[in-house]
Parts: structure tokens; C-alpha cells; sequence
């Protein structure tokens, strides 16, 4: 599948995904996302990947969506700060899907030539949710230039996401 084929069907996704009834829940707080994945997997490129998001409680919305901020790093020197949007849909109590969208500046450092430094990364993560609000979950995300230039290889990432409402951190504090 081309990547500008993966992009689209992404948008689609995220597009029939936001107009699924989603359950409302109140107060869900600001989170420290922390994330170790598999960058570039279906490439040749590979490389570990970390990530640091800061997410934004329900009260800073815009209409259902959650803005978050957030830099990521790959072992072989790749970086990416972003910011962008989610929506948290709750499937019950506990489980929590969220696709998201951001648009940040692209690093190669000494790993992928992503082509063009404006990069847009699509993405969902499945999150078991805890009592505190916690979540542990699996997240899947894209991040293409979306064909600005024409070197666009794109890549694929799978992480690990613990993400923790700021005030179990700071609790006491």
C-alpha cells in the first residue's frame, strides 16, 4: 500500500471513528504520556523510539477534542515536535480509544530522510484505563509529509504508552 494510500485511509479512519457516539465522561485530567516503541517497522530504517506527550485535561477542549503537545526521539538521532488533537472514545469503563492528529518539525538527525522538515503524524492508541485514571495502552501511528516534497517515505511506529494524570504525580505537592 503507498503511503499516500495509508495517509488517506488514516484520515477515513479518524474521520468514521469521531462520528461513532462516544460515551461522556467528566473531569478526565491532564496526563504525562511516556511512550517506547518500534520506529519505522515496516521499513528499513528501524529504530527504537521514545516519546513525550503532555495532554491537556477536558476543560482546555476545543468542541470534543484534546490538544496535546509533545517531542519524540529515535535511537539513531530522529526527532519530532509536535502539537495536535485527539478524542478520547470510551468503549465502557475501562477502555479507552483515542485517535489522534498532530503537525510538527522533523529532525533526521542521523537516521530516515523524511524529506521535508513539516511532517503530520495520524495515529491511534487503545488504552486500558485504572481507578486513577492512569492508562497503560498500544498506540499505532503514520507520520508522513504528506507528499510537500517529493521524497515522502513516510513510517509506521508501534509503542507502549503509560500515561499519568498529573496530579497522581504531584500529589502532596
Amino acid at each position: 500500500m503507498s503511503y499516500l494510500r495509508l495517509t488517506i485511509a488514516s484520515f477515513l479512519a479518524l474521520a468514521a471513528v469521531l462520528t461513532m457516539p462516544a460515551r461522556a465522561t467528566a473531569g478526565e485530567p491532564d496526563f504525562l504520556a511516556l511512550s517506547l516503541g518500534y520506529y519505522d517497522m515496516f521499513d528499513d530504517m528501524q529504530a527504537a523510539e521514545g516519546r513525550v506527550e503532555y495532554r491537556f485535561d477536558s476543560e482546555h477542549k476545543l468542541l470534543f477534542f484534546t490538544p496535546h503537545i509533545g517531542f519524540m526521539a529515535t535511537s539513531d538521532g530522529g526527532t519530532y515536535g509536535y502539537g495536535g488533537i485527539g478524542v478520547d472514545i470510551f468503549l465502557g469503563r475501562r477502555v479507552v480509544m483515542t485517535p489522534s492528529f498532530t503537525v510538527g518539525i522533523y529532525g533526521n538527525g542521523g537516521g530516515k530522510d523524511m524529506g521535508y522538515p513539516l511532517e503530520f503524524k495520524s495515529g491511534l492508541e487503545v488504552a486500558y484505563r485504572f481507578d486513577n485514571y492512569a492508562r497503560l495502552g498500544l498506540s499505532f501511528h503514520h507520520i508522513s509529509n504528506a507528499g510537500l516534497d517529493e521524497r515522502n517515505p513516510g513510517e509506521e511506529t508501534l509503542a507502549v504508552t503509560l500515561a499519568v494524570p498529573m496530579n497522581v504525580l504531584f500529589k502532596g505537592r
